[in-house]
């Protein structure tokens, strides 16, 4: 019998060259036109492009940036190096410098396009994997001769406790359903239980499967005369990143900004945005502990796309409506504040060198509201702090004045209920103090600039992007065709049919099913990119990296439930992946009065008293991530798997569609 770890390690190496086979795929799809008609730069405004890229390579970046263009917009001329976003020039420059000097300033700016649309394709793999990592429960079953040991470890499986598992640990999966204030508690007492007791049962009964939502299998260890079996419930994080891929190499939508020769600012802003996209949700992986790495490196990559292309607006915004809209949920951390700040601060400091942008960012009113969150997040753990400073001060006294004889416990319990009641108190006049001064400062302040014309107006692009009557009120923009609204039949032809019926069902499935800080990215991002693009044909590009990504996790979820139907159960790698994860270890013993003992293996609990002396301690925020597990992923044993033939066919038939 073959051990199904080396079944699951021959299932990985299968991925990795379907994961080859797309990147392929997307490079030599990009490079029909260059083996066609030759290396040519083509087209009006890539010919520009490249022009300022043969500039800056002969002359510099100093001269590039004072560079008064005469045979550009003749007979007036055009100021070159602070009209243009010079991303794409600079990194066409630092390939010709330092990697390929051997290439022609010509060569290089017709595969600039090729290389970085096949990395747009690998970033945008890496934000399906990254929305899709996220472990249920794993319980551990350790046999011994004479003990029982039950230790439950805190972390993303129990809802109940504390979160502090470590940054690398995966967060667990809920609803958006369990993040709304008021629907949660319908939520838990009515759909909640029909999903886990009647829907899923029935489903698994007839099927035979989990519709693919995970995979369930099984370790074990020997150790000394005990065996621990560990039961690990993952998603098909690995299968999505590859299936997302398959279908960025080859989207339309993307596929016509990247072509071999199209020298445009797009070919390389999709990189730079699905990157910028992936370090912002990588920095939110885990429950509480702050990511500095990753919050640094999503600032240097948004940095990266404002230099490229002028839709870094677009990709500030979203964010900040991301991490607004977390902070609405109950979802505010020391994570995410960590995560936000870093991005926007970083991004926005170097944002300002680029000279076409310069102090856009602190004066465009269409950048205004990612630096008002920015605000409202310092604001924020302003009050943390305060509350904190509260509350070490109220147990100090509580200590001073307490008794210790235990008579005084009822008394002394009193007191606690009385404490709550003062620090919600506290809560409440803390954010109404701070807010209520911030917000007077800031209309003042804001009135002041006004007064001064220091705000900039919104752009004509943007203003038609919300006035439909009256569009931009320029001649010449409106009568540009890619300005025009989109209809059904441009996201058929720009997304293709098959993408554009399986989008919603992916979309459907991130918010009712796997939802968590990082995933529910994606329900902003599919949002924001549909209305936008339903606006402007031309946005439609921006729909092709959240379209692969729905894709990919919808076709992940089916093609994991037809494997079963071939191996009874998925290979899945994710313990070597991921690391530790949530679990429950249960040891056994041989005798009938075994000693029932439990611990916890992310360390000892703290007594009470070191429990409320935690600086790190959350006030604000009372039900951050008490997320609650709503599949069937709850379940501690194996799936059984059916074995009626019928339900095989069916299986392998949504199987092959998957592969074709």
């Amino acid at each position: 019998m073959i051990p199904f770890y080396l079944v699951s390690a021959v299932y990985a190496v299968g991925l990795g060259n379907v994961l080859y086979f797309a990147l392929s795929q997307a490079y030599s799809i990009r490079m029909v036109a260059i083996e066609e008609y030759g290396r040519v730069v083509h087209e009006f405004d890539p010919y520009f492009n490249y022009r300022a890229t043969e500039y800056l390579w002969q002359h510099g970046w100093y001269s590039f940036r004072t560079w008064f263009d005469h045979e550009s917009w003749y007979p007036l001329g055009r100021p070159v190096g602070t009209t243009i976003y010079p991303g794409m020039q600079v990194t066409s420059v630092l390939i010709k410098k330092y990697l390929l000097p051997e290439w022609s300033i010509n060569d290089i700016c017709c595969f600039v396009p090729v290389w970085f649309g096949v990395l747009a394709t690998l970033a945008t793999a890496l934000l399906a994997y990254e929305c899709s990592v996220g472990v249920h429960t794993t319980k551990n079953t350790t046999t011994t001769t004479n003990t029982v040991v039950v230790e439950e470890e805190e972390g993303a499986g129990n809802s109940n406790k504390t979160n502090n598992n470590t940054n690398n640990d995966p967060q667990e999966f809920s609803s958006i359903l369990n993040s709304i204030p008021i629907v949660k508690q319908i939520y838990q007492a009515t759909i909640v239980p029909l999903w886990k007791n009647f829907i899923v049962n029935k489903w698994i009964e007839l099927t035979g499967a989990p519709y693919g939502l995970m995979g369930v299998y099984e370790q074990t260890t020997t150790n000394n005369g005990s065996t621990t079996t560990t039961t690990v419930n993952s998603t098909p994080a690995l299968e999505a990143a590859v299936i997302t891929a398959l279908c960025m190499s080859m989207v339309p939508a993307h596929l016509m900004r990247s072509v071999g020769g199209g020298y445009d600012n797009e070919s390389v802003a999709v990189f730079a945005m699905t990157f910028t996209f992936y370090c912002w949700t990588r920095s939110l992986r885990g429950n509480d502990t702050p990511n500095y790495v990753w919050s640094v490196l999503s600032g240097l990559a948004y940095f990266n796309m404002v230099a490229a292309w002028g839709g870094y607006v677009f990709v500030l915004n979203l964010i900040g409506v991301h991490a607004s809209v977390l902070v609405l949920m109950g979802r505010y951390s020391k994570k995410l504040y960590v995560s936000y700040t870093l991005f926007y601060s970083i991004g926005t400091v170097l944002a300002i060198q680029v000279p076409v942008v310069g102090w856009t960012p602190l004066k465009s009113l269409e950048q205004m509201g990612p630096l008002l969150a920015f605000g409202i997040f310092q604001l924020l753990e302003l009050c943390q702090v305060i509350l904190r400073a509260k509350k070490r001060t109220n147990k100090n006294n509580n200590k001073k004045n307490g008794s210790t004889n235990k008579s005084n416990k009822k008394s002394n319990n009193k007191k606690t209920f009385m404490n709550s009641i003062i620090i919600d108190n506290d809560w409440l006049m803390v954010h109404l103090q701070v807010f209520g001064t911030a917000a007077a400062l800031a209309l003042v302040i804001a009135f002041v600039l006004n007064g001064r014309g220091y705000f900039g107006p919104i752009s004509s692009r943007v203003r038609g992007l919300f006035v439909k009557h009256t569009k931009t009120g320029n001649p010449l923009v409106d009568s540009v065709a890619e300005h025009q609204p989109a209809n059904a039949g441009a996201y058929e032809q720009y997304l293709t049919k098959h993408v554009v019926l399986l989008c919603p069902v992916g979309f459907a499935y991130v918010a009712f099913c796997q939802f968590h800080d990082s995933s529910s990215f994606l329900v902003v991002y599919g949002l924001a990119a549909y209305f936008f693009s339903n606006k402007m044909v031309r946005l439609i590009l921006l729909t092709a990296p959240i379209a692969s990504v729905l894709v990919g996790i919808t076709l992940s979820h089916v093609w994991c439930w037809g494997v079963t139907a071939l191996l009874g159960r998925r290979p899945s790698l994710q313990p070597f992946l991921m690391g530790s994860s949530t679990s429950e270890t249960t040891t056994t013993t041989a005798t009938t009065t075994p000693t029932i003992t439990k611990s916890s293996k992310k360390g000892k609990k703290k007594g009470a008293k070191e429990e409320d002396d935690d600086d790190d301690d959350d006030v604000l925020n009372k039900t951050s991530h008490a997320s609650s597990t709503t599949t069937a992923s709850s379940s501690s044993k194996p799936v059984v798997y059916n074995e009626n033939y019928l339900v095989r066919i069916v299986r392998l038939v949504l199987f092959g569609y998957c592969i074709l």
